[in-house]
């Protein structure tokens, strides 16, 4: 029980603490990406004004003649430089129309969009020999690019375009990614060990309490049996006297002999839970044939005797099932929940016992069509004293512990109980045993 208790606290708390460390780190490598962006958009944008500051402008009734591109880096008449950033660089003229280019071929008319782009390498153009390309990546990088209107006298006069690789960005970006690859899952890892530290010190004065709850009522239900012992032992007594048996005095020795054995029957049963509360002690625990154990229940005088007036059928598998478990106590679950489904099926009706092999888990299913359990009750069903029919609870003689000390032996076996159930419909109960 503490130990899955301190799993859940431990995975929720690696969540938590992870989904935190994750969104920290998106928006540590969003930050990233921004920046780099900014320092490409910076080195363009530096560049392209060096450039327009060469272009000259002429008054002269041509159009076409007013712009002067021969001295302006790139497009002029100065070869560029063999170690330029630069891919390609085109001026438009201020109609859109394409003057002046280098690089790879353009489009003859600009389409005027965002100030920077973020582009493909263009198709057919060869990235390898670029000096800017010094990089073993496989596929070429993208393009960052400018459009750039350039004013003089506040009348546009053309539109510089002009584009640098993203080698370096891409690069940078690429061992911060790597970075990220090793230090998240390191970091959920050793987020996880410390939750599990911290739930097991967070969890230590609770398992304290629980054991001195546990240890009080295994002593105090061990020193009532002998009281009890006595009690019953002199009213059976009595009741053997000879006398008139519809006298007041027997009448009340046969109260105390029921109320003695419904003690002596709590007495056990918290006995049983106190002792079988967190491990098994493993010379215990056998390797058991569950086909075997069912039909032997199945036959057995308390579930006959329980299923007198109703339909009790069992589904087998041909082969053997085997699991690790302590014979008697799962034998005393699974009887609590046949007893259970017994008691709550009217006359007429039916409970059916299936087991069948998992993967990696033995299922016992044990359905009825009874009375069921309401939806708002089916969450407390497995708490010790819960009774969900009260009046119901006390006619039949149930204690409410039937099915807290079967899902206790389930659990402690390492599996689990699942139930699904309807309002008069009908009940399901399926008990996952680990093989």
């Amino acid at each position: 029980m503490f130990t899955h208790s301190r799993r859940n606290l431990t995975w929720w708390f690696t969540c938590s603490m992870g989904s935190i460390f994750l969104l920290f780190s998106g928006v540590v490598y969003y930050q990233r990406v921004v920046d780099q962006l900014e320092a490409i958009d910076r080195l363009l944008y530096q560049k392209a004004r060096v450039i327009a500051a060469s272009v000259e402008y002429e008054e002269t009734a041509a159009a076409s003649e007013k712009v002067n591109l021969a001295d302006a880096p790139l497009l002029g008449n100065t070869p560029s430089p063999s170690d330029s950033e630069i891919i390609y660089a085109r001026w438009y003229t201020s109609t859109k129309q394409l003057s002046q280019y280098f690089g790879p071929l353009p489009p003859e008319q600009l389409v005027v969009g965002p100030e920077f782009q973020t582009l493909r390498w263009p198709e057919g153009m060869a990235y390898e020999s670029f000096p800017p390309m010094a990089t073993e990546t496989a596929a070429p990088p993208r393009l960052r690019q400018i459009t750039l209107p350039v004013h003089h006298q506040d009348q546009v006069i053309g539109y510089l375009q002009m584009a640098a690789p993203m080698t370096l960005a891409e690069e940078n970006l690429r061992q911060a990614l790597m970075g990220f690859a090793v230090l998240v899952p390191l970091t959920l890892g050793l987020i996880g060990l410390t939750g599990w530290g911290l739930s097991g010190l967070a969890m230590q004065p609770i398992r304290k309490s629980y054991q001195q709850l546990q240890r009080f009522t295994a002593d105090a239900s061990h020193e009532l049996r002998t009281p009890l012992a006595a009690i019953l032992s002199n009213a059976q007594v009595g009741l053997l006297a000879p006398g008139d048996r519809t006298s007041e005095k027997h009448q009340r020795l046969e109260k105390i002999v029921t109320a003695t054995q419904s003690m002596n029957k709590l007495v056990s049963q918290l006995l049983l839970l106190a002792r079988h509360s967190d491990t098994l002690a493993p010379e215990t625990i056998r390797n058991l044939e569950l086909k075997s154990l069912v039909k032997e229940l199945i036959a057995s005088d308390p579930i006959q005797a329980a299923a007198q007036n109703i339909s009790l059928s069992v589904t087998l598998p041909n082969h053997s099932i085997w699991v690790k478990a302590e014979p008697d106590l799962l034998r005393q679950a699974i009887s609590n929940l046949l007893s259970n489904a017994c008691k709550y099926t009217p006359a007429g009706g039916w409970v059916n016992v299936t087991l069948s092999q998992g993967a990696r888990s033995a299922w016992i299913a044990i359905a009825d069509n009874g009375i069921g359990i309401p939806a708002a009750d089916l969450p407390y069903i497995f708490e010790r004293f819960y009774r969900v029919d009260k009046q119901r609870a006390r006619a039949t003689g149930g204690l409410g512990l039937g099915l807290a000390i079967a899902q206790q032996i389930v659990q402690v076996h390492g599996g689990d109980i699942y139930v699904s159930s309807e309002v008069g419909q009908g009940t399901c109960v399926q008990v996952e045993l680990p093989n």
